[in-house]
């Protein structure tokens, strides 16, 4: 039998599906983009760096992430695209070359008060079906371990149609759910301080009420004023037992006030409804400090804070019940899961025990399934938003990362680093918007944008590997190496804050002696318990400002002038010089532009398709009215004063006509801070995530106090610009100030006077002080894994 032989024929030529390997972009513009043109390989880790505001987010999440995003909804029907984000297509000439992209941001997870992370994830879902079917005694289905559930029952008559017949029956239903019935889920229940209020001592008439946006002459004022139900001009403390009852608890109520149709309610419930049933993360300051003022929290005495109902707690499952196992560490859950033994479970088993060990690889085995996801820090979020990715199948998919280091201490950076690469591996294309050089170092393909901040960057500085960044001389090239030295000498406390006895979240008794009048750099392992110390242990009253991670939320009308009270100085100066009232001077309010309502562009909806913006024609995008427009401060309308960046309004209300000091004194913050190339009307949603936190620290530093406590202030920081925040830090220390930073930066441990190191480990592996002592003790008994990490940092 003879065999065929093969030729020596050239190989074909490659197949034309083969030939797309690259994500091609020509011509972005979208936001201070200047017409980049890029190309990125496919099935590799891009790394996108250049200072905060360089435009990386703009061309990683604005143009390449949200184009995809906009096909992808494009496929489904118009039915559809109705109940979805509407995406406008983003400023650019060409997109070629995309896949379905994932995007992991850093977004905090929304504060619903009933979200934890079991349900944001996909954990407790499967432990109620877990439970529903193993838990004894059976109570039901896994509705009936749902805290988002409340049991519900009913009976009556429905007419059905039958041959031709009306017939009534009688129906009855009941679904049994898991809300504990007092807290209805939440876990906490709330106390009213009544004297909080209202003043018992006053009328209505006389502006009794004590309530933000409760003001006389208010809507939500004339509601209780002119319900008839008690006399308005009687002090509360006269009212009888109706009256009060009615004041305070009556059930809503339709009535007509001032002629229009409104719905009366006693004034605890409306509150609880308007104020208490929103995470208070979520509150603007103002309500926030009313509910911190007039409202205690306190565990809920029925469920004891487990959110769910007797019958729910009663079912066990070799005596562990549903609120047990979502208290655990979830490291612990993960071992107590893969001790179960039940073949008909299999698949469910083999899922969970994959997303806890999911948690226990990226670093989150810490946390607990009941856990609110409103308290995890952004970094955290994000790395619960990975779960669901690690063990995917999909390839070709491209993920994008924003500063997936955020919160990470260098041990943890190491081990993100390696999910990054696992990633690509699978040949999914991976972009990273990142500043730390541990995870610049491991990129196949850089990415620089620059060279400055604002109007001075959307450009590409570099393209290449992470040698020739090195070599070119880029400001990103320039500082890659940069490692700060440990200080020659520290300075002398002035006096200590003491924490005795810390038991916050998981730390063991910690006592610790604060050194007041110096830089303490507070570290350890993500979870360790940092922000317990901090945040949740530092005696109330010590004159303490605390800058913490949470996110600005602003409108498209805010920005950095309303945003820190720098309009307020400047509206009465343009008042002042021309003799005019100030409100005209605020785009939202008088002076506004009346065909565009001061928003500068007209907005059209377009339903299931992407709203279209048009610069206003009326004002040409100024936003004010025209007749306000001719009033002038030293030769400059309201909207010019809007449109300067900090630096030139720092020189221009620093001298001269304009000369307007409370104005003065919030530019030279926000120039401190690093922000003096932002334009003092740019609306809060352009600002990228380091530009907000820099912005509310300038606002804090307002603020009287002794004592500052900053949270990560280097999350979204470029390497040059952390030697500008140790400056600042250095400045606030020396004017006798006392700065405890929470902080996994090197160069920031480095430059403290004074380091407390928490570990070991992380949750219950740790919460106890580990070293307390100068960054060089620390580095010189390397005794921990910041002892190690930063000694290699700054090669001793």
């Amino acid at each position: 039998m003879s065999k065929a032989t093969k030729a020596d024929t050239p190989s074909p030529e490659p197949h034309a599906a083969d030939s797309h390997d690259l994500i091609r972009v020509h011509g972005a513009r979208e936001n201070n983009l200047k017409d980049v043109s890029i190309e990125i390989p496919k099935r590799r880790l891009t790394v996108f760096t250049g200072v905060s505001g360089s435009g990386k987010s703009s061309l990683v999440f604005d143009t390449i992430a949200a184009e995809s995003q906009r096909l992808i909804n494009e496929t489904y029907s118009a039915f559809v695209q109705g109940f979805m984000p509407t995406l406008a297509r983003p400023e650019v000439d060409v997109l070629d070359g995309l896949t379905t992209a994932i995007i992991v941001d850093q977004q905090r997870m929304g504060g619903d008060p009933r979200s934890t992370v079991g349900t944001a994830t996909d954990a407790n879902a499967m432990l109620r079906i877990l439970f529903s079917r193993l838990g004894q005694p059976h109570i039901g289905s896994p509705k009936a371990f749902s805290f988002n559930v409340p049991s519900i029952s009913g009976a009556g008559a429905v007419t059905v149609e039958r041959a031709g017949k009306t017939v009534k029956e009688r129906r009855s239903f009941s679904i049994t759910g898991g809300m504990c019935p007092r807290c209805e889920g939440r876990g906490t229940v709330s106390d009213i301080d009544l004297t909080q209020l209202y003043d018992d001592s006053k009328s209505l008439t006389e502006g009794a009420l004590t309530i933000p946006g409760y003001k006389p002459g208010g809507w939500n004022y004339r509601l209780y004023s002119e319900s008839g139900f008690f006399d308005a001009d009687k002090p509360i403390r006269e009212y009888t037992k109706q009256e009060l009852q009615d004041f305070l608890h009556r059930e809503p109520t339709r009535m007509k006030i001032a002629g229009i149709n409104m719905t009366y309610e006693g004034l605890i419930p409306r509150i609880q409804k308007s104020m208490l049933s929103k995470d208070r993360e979520a509150m603007q300051p103002h309500i926030r400090e009313f509910v911190d003022r007039a409202i205690t929290f306190t565990d809920c005495p029925e469920c004891g804070g487990t959110r769910l109902s007797e019958a729910a707690r009663s079912s066990r499952i070799g005596g562990t019940s549903i609120a047990d196992a979502c208290a655990m560490q979830i490291s612990d859950l993960a071992a107590w899961v893969r001790g179960l033994d039940e073949p008909s479970m299999a698949p469910l088993l083999a899922t969970l025990q994959q997303t806890l060990d999911s948690f226990v690889e990226i670093g989150l085995g810490y946390l607990s399934l009941d856990r609110p996801s409103g308290t995890l820090s952004g970094g955290e979020a994000q790395r619960v938003k990975m779960i669901r990715h690690l063990g995917s199948s999909l390839t070709d998919v491209t993920y994008v990362f924003d500063e997936p280091t955020t919160g990470l201490h260098p041990h943890d950076i190491q081990r993100m680093n390696g999910l990054l690469l696992r990633l690509r591996d699978k040949g999914n294309t991976v972009l990273v918007v990142e500043h730390k050089p541990e995870t610049i170092a491991i990129a196949d393909h850089v990415v620089d944008l620059g060279p400055g901040a604002g109007t001075a960057g959307g450009a590409v500085c570099f393209e290449g590997s992470v040698d020739g960044l090195r070599a070119s001389g880029t400001l990103t090239g320039r500082h890659l190496d940069d490692r700060a030295s440990l200080k020659k000498t520290v300075r002398t406390p002035t006096g200590t804050l003491e924490i005795r006895g810390a038991d916050a979240h998981n730390l063991r008794g910690v006592d610790v002696d604060i050194p007041l009048g110096t830089l303490v750099v507070v570290t350890g392992v993500a979870g360790s318990g940092k922000s317990s110390l901090v945040h949740g242990s530092i005696p109330a009253g010590a004159g303490v400002v605390s800058v913490d991670q949470g996110s600005i939320r602003g409108s498209r009308r805010s920005n950095p002038a309303t945003y820190t009270g720098l309009l307020e100085p400047i509206r009465k100066a343009f008042a002042k010089a021309n003799g005019v009232k100030p409100a005209l001077f605020s785009a939202n309010s008088e002076g506004a532009c009346p065909t565009c309502n001061g928003a500068g562009v007209i907005y059209t909806d377009l339903a299931m398709m992407a709203g279209v913006a048009t610069t206003c024609e009326e004002c040409e995008g100024k936003r004010f009215d025209a007749s306000v427009l001719e009033y002038h401060l030293a030769g400059r309308d309201i909207s010019e004063v809007l449109a300067m960046p900090v630096a030139e309004a720092e020189e221009f209300f620093g001298a001269g006509e304009a000369r307007t000091p409370a104005a003065h004194r919030v530019l030279g913050r926000l120039a401190d801070v690093g922000l003096g190339y932002l334009t003092l009307g740019q609306p809060l949603t352009t600002l990228s995530g380091g530009e907000r936190q820099r912005l509310k620290l300038a606002t804090h530093m307002a603020e009287k106090g002794g004592v500052y406590v900053l949270d990560e202030p280097t999350a979204g920081l470029h390497l040059a610009d952390v030697e500008h925040l140790l400056g600042l830090l250095d400045r606030l220390v020396d004017s006798g100030k006392s700065v405890i930073v929470v902080e996994h930066h090197q160069a920031v441990m480095a430059h403290a006077d004074w380091i407390i190191d928490l570990g070991p480990g992380a949750g219950h592996d740790g919460g106890r002080v580990v070293f307390e002592g100068t960054p060089a003790d620390l580095v010189a008994a390397r005794s921990t894994l910041t002892a190690q990490h930063l000694a290699t940092y700054v090669g001793v």
